[in-house]
Protein backbone atom coordinates (compact mmCIF):
# COMPACT_ATOMS: atom_id res chain seq x y z
CA UNK A 1 0.00 0.00 0.00
CA UNK A 2 1.39 3.45 -0.83
CA UNK A 3 2.71 5.53 2.04
CA UNK A 4 0.05 7.90 3.32
CA UNK A 5 0.74 11.56 2.72
CA UNK A 6 -0.33 12.35 6.31
CA UNK A 7 0.43 9.17 8.30
CA UNK A 8 -0.19 10.86 11.67
CA UNK A 9 -3.83 11.81 11.12
CA UNK A 10 -6.97 10.02 9.96
CA UNK A 11 -7.94 10.09 6.33
CA UNK A 12 -10.34 12.95 5.51
CA UNK A 13 -12.94 12.34 2.80
CA UNK A 14 -15.47 14.75 1.33
CA UNK A 15 -18.51 13.23 -0.36
CA UNK A 16 -20.43 15.49 -2.75
CA UNK A 17 -23.97 14.50 -3.72
CA UNK A 18 -26.84 16.35 -5.35
CA UNK A 19 -29.63 13.77 -4.90
CA UNK A 20 -30.77 13.78 -1.28
CA UNK A 21 -33.13 10.83 -1.54
CA UNK A 22 -33.40 7.57 -3.45
CA UNK A 23 -30.64 5.11 -4.26
CA UNK A 24 -27.76 7.57 -4.54
CA UNK A 25 -28.53 9.00 -1.12
CA UNK A 26 -28.68 5.50 0.37
CA UNK A 27 -25.30 4.58 -1.10
CA UNK A 28 -23.69 7.77 0.22
CA UNK A 29 -25.22 7.36 3.69
CA UNK A 30 -24.06 3.74 3.91
CA UNK A 31 -20.52 4.71 2.86
CA UNK A 32 -20.47 7.55 5.39
CA UNK A 33 -21.54 5.24 8.21
CA UNK A 34 -19.01 2.54 7.37
CA UNK A 35 -16.15 4.99 6.84
CA UNK A 36 -16.85 6.93 10.02
CA UNK A 37 -16.82 3.60 11.85
CA UNK A 38 -13.37 2.92 10.40
CA UNK A 39 -12.03 6.17 11.87
CA UNK A 40 -12.18 8.19 8.67
CA UNK A 41 -13.11 11.87 8.97
CA UNK A 42 -16.19 12.01 6.77
CA UNK A 43 -17.65 15.22 5.37
CA UNK A 44 -20.70 15.52 3.10
CA UNK A 45 -21.71 18.43 0.87
CA UNK A 46 -25.31 18.15 -0.28
CA UNK A 47 -28.42 20.31 -0.76
CA UNK A 48 -30.41 20.95 2.42
CA UNK A 49 -33.69 19.09 2.84
CA UNK A 50 -34.34 15.43 2.18
CA UNK A 51 -33.20 12.49 4.28
CA UNK A 52 -29.54 12.30 3.21
CA UNK A 53 -28.21 15.05 5.49
CA UNK A 54 -29.90 13.60 8.57
CA UNK A 55 -28.83 10.04 7.80
CA UNK A 56 -25.23 11.07 7.17
CA UNK A 57 -25.09 13.20 10.33
CA UNK A 58 -26.47 10.32 12.38
CA UNK A 59 -23.77 8.12 10.86
CA UNK A 60 -21.03 10.46 12.08
CA UNK A 61 -20.42 12.67 9.05
CA UNK A 62 -20.04 16.44 9.21
CA UNK A 63 -22.70 17.80 6.85
CA UNK A 64 -22.20 21.03 4.89
CA UNK A 65 -25.15 22.60 3.04
CA UNK A 66 -24.44 22.84 -0.67
CA UNK A 67 -27.46 24.30 -2.49
CA UNK A 68 -27.47 22.77 -5.97
CA UNK A 69 -30.15 21.99 -8.53
CA UNK A 70 -30.51 18.61 -10.20
CA UNK A 71 -29.74 19.95 -13.69
CA UNK A 72 -27.03 22.34 -14.89
CA UNK A 73 -28.21 25.91 -15.26
CA UNK A 74 -27.47 29.54 -14.54
CA UNK A 75 -26.63 28.72 -10.91
CA UNK A 76 -23.78 26.37 -11.86
CA UNK A 77 -20.90 28.90 -11.48
CA UNK A 78 -22.05 29.76 -7.94
CA UNK A 79 -22.41 26.06 -7.10
CA UNK A 80 -18.87 25.39 -8.32
CA UNK A 81 -17.47 28.34 -6.39
CA UNK A 82 -19.17 27.28 -3.15
CA UNK A 83 -17.76 23.80 -3.53
CA UNK A 84 -14.23 25.08 -4.25
CA UNK A 85 -14.36 27.22 -1.12
CA UNK A 86 -15.51 24.27 0.96
CA UNK A 87 -12.68 22.10 -0.33
CA UNK A 88 -10.18 24.86 0.47
CA UNK A 89 -11.58 25.06 4.01
CA UNK A 90 -11.66 21.31 4.70
CA UNK A 91 -8.49 20.27 2.81
CA UNK A 92 -9.73 16.70 2.29
CA UNK A 93 -7.40 13.92 1.22
CA UNK A 94 -10.01 12.62 -1.25
CA UNK A 95 -13.16 14.05 -2.83
CA UNK A 96 -15.83 11.57 -3.94
CA UNK A 97 -18.52 13.02 -6.24
CA UNK A 98 -21.75 11.05 -6.68
CA UNK A 99 -24.01 11.34 -9.75
CA UNK A 100 -23.86 13.61 -12.78
CA UNK A 101 -24.45 17.02 -11.19
CA UNK A 102 -21.99 16.55 -8.34
CA UNK A 103 -19.51 15.11 -10.81
CA UNK A 104 -19.89 18.18 -12.98
CA UNK A 105 -19.48 20.70 -10.16
CA UNK A 106 -16.69 18.87 -8.32
CA UNK A 107 -14.53 18.30 -11.36
CA UNK A 108 -14.94 21.90 -12.48
CA UNK A 109 -14.07 23.11 -8.98
CA UNK A 110 -11.01 20.87 -8.50
CA UNK A 111 -9.71 20.14 -12.01
CA UNK A 112 -7.37 17.48 -10.73
CA UNK A 113 -6.08 19.50 -7.79
CA UNK A 114 -7.23 16.97 -5.17
CA UNK A 115 -7.50 13.18 -5.58
CA UNK A 116 -11.00 12.79 -7.00
CA UNK A 117 -13.36 9.88 -7.53
CA UNK A 118 -16.48 10.22 -9.62
CA UNK A 119 -19.32 7.68 -9.45
CA UNK A 120 -21.92 8.24 -12.21
CA UNK A 121 -24.71 6.13 -10.64
CA UNK A 122 -26.01 5.92 -14.30
CA UNK A 123 -24.53 7.95 -17.11
CA UNK A 124 -25.89 11.43 -17.74
CA UNK A 125 -25.98 10.94 -21.51
CA UNK A 126 -28.42 8.03 -21.11
CA UNK A 127 -30.95 10.37 -19.50
CA UNK A 128 -31.28 12.76 -22.45
CA UNK A 129 -31.40 12.77 -26.23
CA UNK A 130 -30.50 14.97 -29.17
CA UNK A 131 -28.19 17.96 -28.59
CA UNK A 132 -28.37 17.53 -24.80
CA UNK A 133 -27.06 13.98 -25.12
CA UNK A 134 -24.21 15.08 -27.38
CA UNK A 135 -23.25 17.81 -24.91
CA UNK A 136 -23.37 15.43 -21.93
CA UNK A 137 -21.24 12.87 -23.73
CA UNK A 138 -18.72 15.51 -24.78
CA UNK A 139 -18.44 16.67 -21.16
CA UNK A 140 -17.94 13.17 -19.76
CA UNK A 141 -15.20 12.46 -22.30
CA UNK A 142 -13.40 15.71 -21.47
CA UNK A 143 -13.86 15.59 -17.67
CA UNK A 144 -12.51 12.06 -17.26
CA UNK A 145 -9.01 13.55 -17.05
CA UNK A 146 -10.04 15.33 -13.82
CA UNK A 147 -10.96 12.11 -12.01
CA UNK A 148 -8.25 9.90 -10.52
CA UNK A 149 -10.81 7.13 -10.73
CA UNK A 150 -14.19 6.85 -12.38
CA UNK A 151 -15.73 4.42 -9.94
CA UNK A 152 -18.61 2.47 -11.47
CA UNK A 153 -21.22 0.52 -9.53
CA UNK A 154 -21.28 -2.28 -12.10
CA UNK A 155 -18.99 -3.68 -14.76
CA UNK A 156 -21.78 -2.99 -17.22
CA UNK A 157 -21.68 0.70 -16.31
CA UNK A 158 -17.93 0.74 -16.94
CA UNK A 159 -18.38 -0.94 -20.33
CA UNK A 160 -21.11 1.53 -21.20
CA UNK A 161 -18.79 4.45 -20.49
CA UNK A 162 -15.83 2.94 -22.31
CA UNK A 163 -17.90 2.12 -25.38
CA UNK A 164 -19.08 5.75 -25.42
CA UNK A 165 -15.48 6.90 -25.80
CA UNK A 166 -14.75 7.88 -22.19
CA UNK A 167 -11.03 7.30 -21.59
CA UNK A 168 -10.89 7.00 -17.82
CA UNK A 169 -8.92 5.32 -15.04
CA UNK A 170 -11.67 2.88 -14.17
CA UNK A 171 -12.60 1.04 -11.00
CA UNK A 172 -15.68 -1.09 -10.33
CA UNK A 173 -17.24 -1.73 -6.92
CA UNK A 174 -20.79 -3.15 -7.06
CA UNK A 175 -23.50 -1.58 -4.94
CA UNK A 176 -24.26 -3.19 -1.61
CA UNK A 177 -27.05 -2.98 0.96
CA UNK A 178 -27.14 -2.87 4.74
CA UNK A 179 -28.00 -6.46 5.64
CA UNK A 180 -28.71 -5.51 9.24
CA UNK A 181 -31.52 -3.27 7.98
CA UNK A 182 -32.76 -5.12 4.90
CA UNK A 183 -33.87 -8.62 5.83
CA UNK A 184 -37.18 -10.47 6.27
CA UNK A 185 -39.26 -9.83 9.38
CA UNK A 186 -37.57 -11.00 12.57
CA UNK A 187 -33.89 -10.74 13.52
CA UNK A 188 -31.32 -10.70 10.72
CA UNK A 189 -30.57 -14.28 9.65
CA UNK A 190 -27.16 -15.66 10.56
CA UNK A 191 -24.82 -17.17 7.98
CA UNK A 192 -26.32 -20.65 8.36
CA UNK A 193 -29.97 -19.64 8.82
CA UNK A 194 -32.41 -20.61 6.07
CA UNK A 195 -33.86 -17.62 4.18
CA UNK A 196 -37.40 -16.60 5.09
CA UNK A 197 -39.32 -15.83 1.95
CA UNK A 198 -43.15 -15.86 2.21
CA UNK A 199 -44.80 -12.47 2.67
CA UNK A 200 -46.07 -12.15 6.23
CA UNK A 201 -49.75 -11.07 6.22
CA UNK A 202 -49.14 -9.16 9.45
CA UNK A 203 -46.54 -7.05 7.62
CA UNK A 204 -49.33 -5.44 5.60
CA UNK A 205 -50.99 -3.93 8.67
CA UNK A 206 -50.49 -0.22 9.09
CA UNK A 207 -49.84 0.52 5.41
CA UNK A 208 -52.72 2.84 4.41
CA UNK A 209 -52.41 2.17 0.69
CA UNK A 210 -53.41 -1.43 1.40
CA UNK A 211 -56.76 -0.60 3.00
CA UNK A 212 -59.40 -2.89 1.52
CA UNK A 213 -56.92 -5.41 0.12
CA UNK A 214 -58.41 -8.89 0.66
CA UNK A 215 -56.42 -11.39 2.69
CA UNK A 216 -54.16 -13.37 0.40
CA UNK A 217 -54.57 -10.98 -2.55
CA UNK A 218 -51.37 -10.54 -4.60
CA UNK A 219 -49.43 -7.38 -3.82
CA UNK A 220 -46.87 -5.92 -6.21
CA UNK A 221 -44.68 -3.02 -5.11
CA UNK A 222 -42.44 -0.62 -7.03
CA UNK A 223 -40.12 1.48 -4.84
CA UNK A 224 -38.55 4.29 -6.86
CA UNK A 225 -38.58 7.98 -7.62
CA UNK A 226 -41.57 8.81 -9.82
CA UNK A 227 -39.77 9.86 -12.98
CA UNK A 228 -39.19 8.74 -16.54
CA UNK A 229 -35.98 6.87 -15.65
CA UNK A 230 -37.80 4.40 -13.43
CA UNK A 231 -40.42 3.46 -16.02
CA UNK A 232 -43.56 3.38 -13.87
CA UNK A 233 -45.54 4.42 -16.96
CA UNK A 234 -44.50 1.15 -18.63
CA UNK A 235 -45.62 -0.76 -15.55
CA UNK A 236 -49.04 0.91 -15.66
CA UNK A 237 -49.43 -0.22 -19.27
CA UNK A 238 -48.57 -3.78 -18.23
CA UNK A 239 -50.92 -3.77 -15.24
CA UNK A 240 -54.29 -4.45 -16.96
CA UNK A 241 -53.02 -7.84 -18.16
CA UNK A 242 -51.96 -8.73 -14.60
CA UNK A 243 -55.24 -7.51 -13.18
CA UNK A 244 -57.24 -9.51 -15.73
CA UNK A 245 -55.66 -12.72 -14.43
CA UNK A 246 -55.75 -11.66 -10.77
CA UNK A 247 -58.74 -9.31 -10.27
CA UNK A 248 -57.98 -8.73 -6.59
CA UNK A 249 -54.28 -7.89 -7.13
CA UNK A 250 -52.95 -4.51 -6.14
CA UNK A 251 -49.95 -2.52 -7.34
CA UNK A 252 -48.45 0.16 -5.09
CA UNK A 253 -45.99 2.78 -6.33
CA UNK A 254 -43.86 3.91 -3.40
CA UNK A 255 -42.02 7.18 -3.97
CA UNK A 256 -42.44 10.73 -5.13
CA UNK A 257 -41.14 12.78 -8.01
CA UNK A 258 -41.96 14.93 -11.02
CA UNK A 259 -44.21 12.33 -12.70
CA UNK A 260 -46.56 11.85 -9.76
CA UNK A 261 -49.50 13.79 -11.24
CA UNK A 262 -49.22 12.11 -14.63
CA UNK A 263 -48.99 8.64 -13.08
CA UNK A 264 -51.95 9.35 -10.83
CA UNK A 265 -54.03 10.38 -13.82
CA UNK A 266 -52.99 7.28 -15.78
CA UNK A 267 -53.34 4.77 -12.93
CA UNK A 268 -55.80 1.97 -13.81
CA UNK A 269 -57.94 0.08 -11.30
CA UNK A 270 -55.95 -1.63 -8.59
CA UNK A 271 -53.07 0.86 -8.51
CA UNK A 272 -52.27 3.08 -5.53
CA UNK A 273 -49.63 5.79 -5.13
CA UNK A 274 -48.35 5.66 -1.55
CA UNK A 275 -45.99 8.64 -1.67
CA UNK A 276 -42.42 8.70 -0.38
CA UNK A 277 -41.50 6.31 2.41
CA UNK A 278 -38.87 7.14 4.99
CA UNK A 279 -38.27 3.41 5.32
CA UNK A 280 -39.05 1.08 2.39
CA UNK A 281 -38.50 -2.10 4.41
CA UNK A 282 -42.18 -2.55 5.41
CA UNK A 283 -43.17 -2.31 1.76
CA UNK A 284 -40.65 -4.94 0.69
CA UNK A 285 -41.77 -7.30 3.45
CA UNK A 286 -45.44 -6.85 2.56
CA UNK A 287 -44.96 -7.53 -1.17
CA UNK A 288 -45.35 -10.77 -3.06
CA UNK A 289 -43.31 -9.30 -5.90
CA UNK A 290 -41.13 -6.20 -6.25
CA UNK A 291 -40.80 -4.71 -9.72
CA UNK A 292 -38.56 -2.01 -11.20
CA UNK A 293 -39.09 -1.31 -14.95
CA UNK A 294 -36.25 1.23 -15.38
CA UNK A 295 -35.16 2.72 -18.68
CA UNK A 296 -31.56 3.20 -17.50
CA UNK A 297 -29.52 2.61 -14.33
CA UNK A 298 -25.98 2.09 -13.04
CA UNK A 299 -26.97 -0.72 -10.70
CA UNK A 300 -30.36 -0.10 -9.08
CA UNK A 301 -30.43 -0.36 -5.31
CA UNK A 302 -34.13 -1.16 -4.79
CA UNK A 303 -33.95 -4.69 -6.28
CA UNK A 304 -30.98 -5.51 -4.04
CA UNK A 305 -32.87 -4.23 -1.01
CA UNK A 306 -35.95 -6.24 -1.94
CA UNK A 307 -33.96 -9.43 -2.49
CA UNK A 308 -32.21 -8.95 0.85
CA UNK A 309 -35.72 -8.84 2.38
CA UNK A 310 -36.43 -12.21 0.80
CA UNK A 311 -38.56 -10.99 -2.09
CA UNK A 312 -38.44 -12.02 -5.75
CA UNK A 313 -37.96 -9.19 -8.22
CA UNK A 314 -38.72 -8.44 -11.84
CA UNK A 315 -36.60 -5.77 -13.46
CA UNK A 316 -35.68 -4.53 -16.90
CA UNK A 317 -32.45 -5.60 -18.57
CA UNK A 318 -30.68 -2.24 -18.30
CA UNK A 319 -27.17 -1.38 -17.13
CA UNK A 320 -26.22 -3.31 -14.00
CA UNK A 321 -29.37 -5.44 -13.83
CA UNK A 322 -27.75 -8.71 -14.89
CA UNK A 323 -24.92 -8.23 -12.40
CA UNK A 324 -27.38 -7.65 -9.56
CA UNK A 325 -28.94 -11.09 -10.11
CA UNK A 326 -27.52 -14.60 -9.88
CA UNK A 327 -27.10 -16.01 -13.38
CA UNK A 328 -29.75 -18.70 -12.87
CA UNK A 329 -32.47 -16.10 -12.15
CA UNK A 330 -31.93 -13.86 -15.14
CA UNK A 331 -34.28 -15.85 -17.34
CA UNK A 332 -37.06 -15.46 -14.77
CA UNK A 333 -36.44 -11.96 -13.44
CA UNK A 334 -35.25 -9.92 -16.45
CA UNK A 335 -37.37 -8.41 -19.23
CA UNK A 336 -36.56 -5.97 -22.03
CA UNK A 337 -37.09 -2.29 -21.21
CA UNK A 338 -40.07 -0.48 -22.74
CA UNK A 339 -41.99 -3.76 -23.23
CA UNK A 340 -45.27 -3.87 -21.25
CA UNK A 341 -46.26 -7.27 -22.65
CA UNK A 342 -42.99 -8.92 -21.61
CA UNK A 343 -43.22 -7.27 -18.21
CA UNK A 344 -46.77 -8.54 -17.65
CA UNK A 345 -45.74 -12.04 -18.75
CA UNK A 346 -42.87 -12.17 -16.24
CA UNK A 347 -45.04 -10.88 -13.41
CA UNK A 348 -47.77 -13.40 -14.15
CA UNK A 349 -45.31 -16.26 -14.40
CA UNK A 350 -44.19 -15.64 -10.82
CA UNK A 351 -47.66 -14.84 -9.49
CA UNK A 352 -49.12 -18.02 -11.02
CA UNK A 353 -46.39 -20.31 -9.66
CA UNK A 354 -45.95 -19.97 -5.88
CA UNK A 355 -43.23 -22.63 -5.81
CA UNK A 356 -41.20 -20.78 -8.44
CA UNK A 357 -41.74 -17.55 -6.54
CA UNK A 358 -40.46 -19.11 -3.32
CA UNK A 359 -37.39 -20.64 -5.01
CA UNK A 360 -36.64 -17.32 -6.68
CA UNK A 361 -36.91 -15.47 -3.38
CA UNK A 362 -34.60 -17.90 -1.58
CA UNK A 363 -31.99 -17.79 -4.33
CA UNK A 364 -32.15 -14.01 -4.55
CA UNK A 365 -31.68 -13.55 -0.81
CA UNK A 366 -28.72 -15.95 -0.74
CA UNK A 367 -27.12 -14.06 -3.61
CA UNK A 368 -27.43 -10.60 -2.07
CA UNK A 369 -26.12 -11.76 1.29
CA UNK A 370 -23.08 -13.29 -0.41
CA UNK A 371 -22.29 -10.69 -3.08
CA UNK A 372 -23.83 -7.33 -2.13
CA UNK A 373 -23.06 -6.66 1.52
CA UNK A 374 -22.60 -2.91 2.03
CA UNK A 375 -19.67 -3.61 4.35
CA UNK A 376 -17.79 -5.22 1.48
CA UNK A 377 -18.62 -2.26 -0.75
CA UNK A 378 -17.40 0.27 1.82
CA UNK A 379 -14.17 -1.64 2.43
CA UNK A 380 -13.36 -1.72 -1.29
CA UNK A 381 -14.10 1.99 -1.70
CA UNK A 382 -12.00 2.88 1.34
CA UNK A 383 -9.10 0.93 -0.13
CA UNK A 384 -9.32 3.14 -3.22
CA UNK A 385 -9.28 6.24 -1.00
CA UNK A 386 -6.14 5.07 0.76
CA UNK A 387 -4.47 4.30 -2.54
CA UNK A 388 -5.22 7.75 -3.93
CA UNK A 389 -4.36 9.61 -0.72
CA UNK A 390 -0.93 8.01 -0.78
CA UNK A 391 -0.18 9.55 -4.17
CA UNK A 392 1.36 12.99 -4.45
CA UNK A 393 -0.94 15.53 -5.95
CA UNK A 394 1.02 18.54 -7.18
CA UNK A 395 -0.66 21.90 -7.70
CA UNK A 396 -3.14 21.14 -4.91
CA UNK A 397 -2.75 24.49 -3.17
CA UNK A 398 -2.41 26.52 -6.35
CA UNK A 399 -5.57 25.16 -7.94
CA UNK A 400 -7.79 25.32 -4.87
CA UNK A 401 -6.66 28.62 -3.43
CA UNK A 402 -7.02 30.94 -6.35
Amino acid sequence: MPHDRHPTRPLTVLHVAQPVDGGVASVVADLARAQAGQGTRVHLACPPGGPLADRAAAAGAAVHPWPAGRAPGAALPAEVLRLARLVRKLAPDVVHAHSAKAGLAARLALRGGVPTLFTPHAWSFDAVSGPARALALRWERAAARWADRVLCVSEDERRRGASAGIDARWAVVPNGVDLDRFHPAGPPPGPAAPPRHPADPASRAGLPALDGLPDGAPLLVCVARLCRQKGQDVLLRAWPAVRAAHPDARLVLVGDGPDRAALLDAAPVGVRLAGAAADPVPWYRAADLVVLPSRWEGMALAPLEAMACGRPVVLTDVTGARESLPADLRRVCLVPPEDPAALAHALLRLLDDPALRARTARRAQDHVRAAHDARQTAAAVSELYRELAGRPYPKHRERIQR
